[in-house]
């Protein structure tokens, strides 16, 4: 009798237990949809900070938020960086490329600030991953053309001019870019003259060494 009354016990929890979970589960899922329409409110009135809290709480519950938890660091880097804040507004940045790694747009956007802070190495590093993610995308190679261009890169800058004008041939900037890198180019396959003899007067620390043209 005993072992017939444990086996019944065992057999009612068994059954008993799907149904806890599929409670505890709706509970969250409603508490999750609650913290995410108070981000959201929180988001449209600016709150930045509690729309965060909000939405990483509820992505905590229901992993169907995070992009929405993405787009509002998104919204605060863009508020930072228009307030000339853009450590920040990179660390925001960051923090969505954390939780959307295939969006191109948050690399491009983070890549927007780094060149503002003149670090024009993560720039390019973030245009590469942008085309990565978006090799169709002519204004990445654009941008990654440009920034090569400064650096003084002008095969890869060509390189990248050339995708930008296969993507879109009528592109204005590309076919000044294009026109001026060829003019570089020339000019750097140009041989420099030699330089005169120095006159016996004329003392070392006086002579001129050709300039790059």
């Amino acid at each position: 009798m005993k072992k017939t009354f444990v086996f019944i016990f065992v057999a009612a929890l068994a059954l008993c237990a799907p149904q806890v979970s599929e409670a505890q589960a709706t509970k969250d899922a409603k508490e999750a949809n609650k913290l995410a329409r108070d981000g959201a409110e929180a988001s449209k009135n600016q709150e930045w900070d509690k729309a965060i809290d909000s939405l990483r709480k509820a992505t905590a519950l229901d992993h169907k938020y995070a992009p929405n938890l993405a787009a509002v660091y998104q919204q605060r880097a863009y508020a930072a960086a228009t307030n000339q804040q853009f450590q920040d507004a990179i660390n925001d940045y960051g923090e969505a490329i954390k939780i959307s790694p295939e969006d191109a747009r948050i690399y491009e956007q983070r890549a927007a600030v780094e060149m503002k802070l003149n670090d024009m190495d993560k720039a390019l590093a973030d245009y590469s991953e942008a085309i990565k993610l978006k090799p169709g995308e002519a204004r990445y190679y654009g941008y990654r053309s440009y920034i090569y261009e400064v650096k003084g890169d002008i095969k890869n800058s060509t390189a990248d001019t050339d995708k930008v004008l296969k993507l879109d041939p009528k592109n204005q900037e590309a076919i000044s870019r294009k026109k001026r890198l060829e003019t570089l180019q020339s000019l750097r396959a140009t041989p420099a003259p030699p330089s005169p003899a120095a006159s016996t007067k004329t003392s070392p620390a006086g002579a001129h060494s050709p300039h790059k043209p």
